[in-house]
Order: structure tokens, then C-alpha cells, then sequence
């Protein structure tokens, strides 16, 4: 019986007070989160860091302490791992806390499969988040002895049972407003730097791609809607229109809001603070009438098939999308850079 071994990634959180300021590190010092050179960088990641850690701690208090991203992919892993059977085996791994790749490929290894699978909780491809992760999986890998196939899944961002998930959510927060106030629905993935866009990086028009999916799914017909991005830091621009200025927008025009997350599939400090503590309360300020939040799509069951059907289709070697390979001008898209 040929044995697959399926990885699946996330960013990672820290699981305790003491642990984030060394994630903050972790995260700062990758070279695709902050492009400038390394001497400048280890500089830049240990003052960030410093800086940012008492903040951080503030936000994780709102929700005990520590991420939720590990046990909440974990449970996904355990749905996972029913839903493709005895011949699979899924391993857990995260960028910047633990467990690191470097640990679980040990753990692959020693389990001896036939061919890996490495499979991204980010539906939206990005140099900063797939690439990032794949980038470290590979020399770990070679220490750790594990010489078998790969097949990298760089993006699902259409996915069918990922997109009726997020549908059924958006329609299940539709039904809790009032039916006499208009509203509009926010789109809300984590943003980036615009010059990462302006590269080449295809998330945004991932993100796009899968809003549009949704929009197409959810039974609410020509709804008002915006593609907005979130969770923005330091100096630079990044994508717009940010969330919080379509949260005041919204207030201004007395519209209620669904705000939907299209880029998280677990819940994490980005939902559960950003959106539900700060957010909700900026839309109270600016006079938005009613502020719901769908749930991110966690380990419901369309979901984790659409997970499942990823991997059982995956090739033995080699790049594939879970959607349309990416418009031509994408140039940092993996599929686009194999068919070169």
C-alpha cells in the first residue's frame, strides 16, 4: 500500500506570554516578510520585536494568552486525516513557532512514506506565506533524510467546498440582520505591502478571485460588497482600501456590515481581536447600525473535503493550483514560473 504523507501549514503563534516576542523575531527575520538585506534585517527583526511584544501580549490576553491557530489546525488535521484514510498520514507544521519544519520533517522521515504532499491553509498563494513555508521545507527536509516525491498545492483559492463554506457562513450572518437596514458586505483578507503586489505576488487577485466565488454562491442576490484588507504595520502602503476606512465608510452611509474573512481558515488573534474586539468597536464609533462577523470555515465538513480532494488529485511531483493557474503579468506565481 503506497504511503502519502500530507503536510499541512500555517503561519504558527505563540503559545504563551513569553513565547511571542521570539515569534515576533521568528516572523521578522524572514527575508520574505522583510526584504532589505540580513545584517539590516537581524537589526530590524530584534527592534521590531522588542517594540512590538507588549502590544502583542495586550492582544493575545483578549483570548487567554496565546494563539489558537495550533490546536484549531490540529483539528482540522484530525478531519483531515479521516477523511483520506489509512494510506495518508497528515502532519501539522507552522512557520514561526512551533512545530518547525525542521521537526516535522524529522517526523515525516521517520514515518517513511512513498511521496510528501505539502498542502497550504492559505487558500491565496503568496511570496510571503506558501513560498515563505516551502522555502525552509526543503532544506529541512534533506536534513532530516527524507529523499521521497514531493507535490507542492501552491493555492486553492476557488476551491468548491472551500468557497461553499465560507458561502454558508456569509449567508448564515446575512440572516442575523435586520431586514429593513441596507448593508454591505466586507470582504476582509490580511493585507500586504503594495510593492510585493506591484512585484508580482498574486494574492490579491486571489483574493479577488475568491470573493467573487462566494458572491456567486451565497443565496442573497446583488449584494453590496468590498474586497478590503486588514491587519496593516509600519511605514509603508499596502493594499486598499483598508477595512477600517470601509468600517467608517460604512458608518457614514448608516449600513449595517457582514464582515467576512476570505484569507483565514482558523480562528486567530486577526479574527478574534482585530475583527471582533477592535473592529467591532470602531464600527460602533462610527455609527455603523449592526457589525456581524461570519466565522472563518475551521473543520467544516465541505471544507475539509475540498481539502481532501486536493491532495488525493495532487500529481507525485510538481506545482499545481487548486484553481485557474494565474493571469499572465504574475510573474511570482509557482505554476506560472514551472511552465516557463
Amino acid at each position: 500500500m503506497s504511503r502519502t504523507a500530507v503536510v499541512i501549514y500555517n503561519l504558527g503563534g505563540p503559545d504563551s506570554p513569553e513565547a511571542v516576542r521570539p515569534f515576533l523575531k521568528n516572523l521578522f527575520s524572514d527575508p520574505m516578510i522583510l526584504r532589505v538585506p540580513a545584517p539590516v534585517r537581524w537589526f530590524l527583526s530584534w527592534l521590531i520585536s522588542w517594540r512590538r511584544a507588549p502590544v502583542a501580549k495586550e492582544i493575545y490576553a483578549e483570548i487567554g494568552g496565546r494563539s489558537p491557530i495550533l490546536p484549531e489546525t490540529e483539528k482540522q488535521a484530525v478531519a483531515l486525516q479521516a477523511a483520506l484514510g489509512d494510506e495518508y498520514r497528515v502532519f501539522v507544521a507552522m512557520r514561526y513557532w512551533h512545530p518547525f519544519a525542521d521537526a516535522v520533517a524529522r517526523d515525516v522521515a521517520e514515518w517513511n512514506p512513498d511521496r510528501v504532499v505539502l498542502l497550504p491553509l492559505y487558500p491565496q498563494y503568496s511570496t510571503t506565506t506558501t513560498e515563505s513555508f516551502t522555502r525552509i521545507w526543503y532544506p529541512a527536509a534533506r536534513a532530516a533524510g527524507l529523499s521521497a516525491p514531493t507535490s507542492e498545492i501552491c493555492c486553492w483559492p476557488e476551491a468548491d467546498g472551500f468557497v461553499s463554506a465560507v458561502a454558508d457562513a456569509t449567508d448564515a450572518a446575512i440572516a442575523k440582520l435586520s431586514r429593513d437596514i441596507p448593508f454591505r458586505v466586507l470582504f476582509s483578507a490580511h493585507g500586504l505591502p503594495k510593492k510585493i503586489v506591484e512585484g508580482g505576488d498574486p494574492y490579491a487577485h486571489q483574493v479577488v478571485r475568491t470573493s467573487a466565488a462566494v458572491l456567486a454562491r451565497i443565496t442573497t442576490r446583488d449584494v453590496d460588497h468590498v474586497v478590503c484588507y486588514q491587519s496593516r504595520v509600519g511605514p509603508l502602503e499596502w493594499l486598499q482600501p483598508y477595512t477600517e476606512d470601509e468600517i467608517k465608510r460604512a458608518g457614514g452611509e448608516k449600513r449595517a456590515l457582514v464582515v467576512v474573512p476570505v484569507a483565514f481558515v482558523s480562528e486567530h488573534s486577526e479574527t478574534l481581536v482585530e475583527l471582533d474586539i477592535e473592529y467591532a468597536g470602531l464600527a460602533r464609533e462610527a455609527g455603523v447600525p449592526e457589525y456581524v462577523r461570519a466565522p472563518t470555515v475551521n473543520a467544516a465538513q465541505s471544507f475539509i473535503g475540498a481539502l481532501a480532494e486536493l491532495v488525493k488529485s495532487a500529481p507525485e511531483t510538481g506545482t499545481v493550483a487548486g484553481g485557474n493557474i494565474c493571469d499572465a503579468g504574475y510573474r511570482d506565481c509557482p505554476c506560472r514560473r514551472e511552465a516557463a
